[in-house]
């Protein structure tokens, strides 16, 4: 595996992860006044249900998510109820709910977040573009169980920075990468939960033989999961077959008529080991 040597090997984020980056630093800016408040609103939230030990299941557990757009797909389902579709989720057989935050181009908030906490007993991760600690806060005072770190995204400064606060919030990580160079960062600070992204948020271009490329070269003790373009059981199959132990699946049951049983569709596929 190649190694990441410094900060002269990492470049801002362009294209669409690129403006969704900037946008979140402007929100994380606009908050460091909540902290507080947030620090007090965490201390009084129910105590975090444990995200990667859901995720060790005898079967590919699935991620269902909570997503109302995309800026691949525009509008997906646009009048979603967050907390009644998280419930469906689990109904299906969601081992964890995955709710979308960004409010621009993904149509989420933190009141969406605190819904779905406050309604279903799976661990519920937060999903967003996280580039400073006051996030985290906000996540951990609205229920929420774990959040997402994107390695683009982060400066070598910034993800192990980010990786301390998790543990201060009381948060697990789950970390996404796309290549080796990244998985090097994820291992380097310790990632116990890898997500796999097929998409290339830069270009929003999805490869589906990413995730079945680079999970084998996850470490048997951590989680694996393959995220982006997973519709159906046999997408499942694959994905299992690489070794992944878990699955993001976000528009496809987000738009399915019957989120419960777009969920079940998926949730019975055995886990192969890594």
């Amino acid at each position: 595996m190649q190694a990441f040597s410094s900060t002269r090997d990492w470049t801002h984020p362009t294209g669409t992860l690129g403006e969704l980056t900037r946008a979140a630093h402007e929100r994380a800016a606009a908050a460091t006044g909540r902290l507080a408040e947030l620090r007090a609103a965490a201390r009084d939230a129910q105590p975090p249900v444990l995200f990667a030990e859901a995720l060790r299941q005898l079967h590919v557990s699935v991620i269902a998510e909570v997503k109302r757009a995309s800026p691949s797909k525009g509008p997906i389902a646009p009048g979603l109820d967050a907390g009644e579709q998280a419930l469906a989720y689990v109904r299906g057989g969601a081992c964890a709910i995955s709710v979308l935050t960004e409010p621009s181009r993904f149509g989420g908030s933190l009141a969406d977040l605190a819904d779905v906490t406050s309604r279903v007993a799976v661990p519920v991760i937060r999903k967003d573009f996280l580039v400073h600690p006051i996030q985290l806060w906000e996540a951990r005072a609205a229920g929420a169980s774990a959040a997402l770190l994107i390695v683009r995204a982060l400066s070598p400064s910034e993800l192990p920075s980010l990786m301390e606060a998790m543990q201060e919030t009381g948060l697990q990580a789950l970390v996404e990468v796309r290549d080796e160079e990244e998985l090097a960062r994820a291992l380097a600070v310790d990632a116990r939960v890898i997500g796999v992204n097929n998409r290339n948020l830069e270009t929003l271009l999805i490869d589906v033989t990413t995730a079945p490329a680079l999970i084998p070269s996850i470490p048997r003790d951590r989680i694996a999961v393959a995220e982006s373009g997973m519709k159906s059981a046999d997408d499942m199959t694959a994905a299992a077959a690489a070794g992944a132990d878990a699955v993001l699946v976000g528009s496809a049951v987000s738009a399915n008529a019957d989120p419960a049983a777009g969920v079940r569709a998926l949730a019975a596929v055995r886990r192969h080991a890594r």
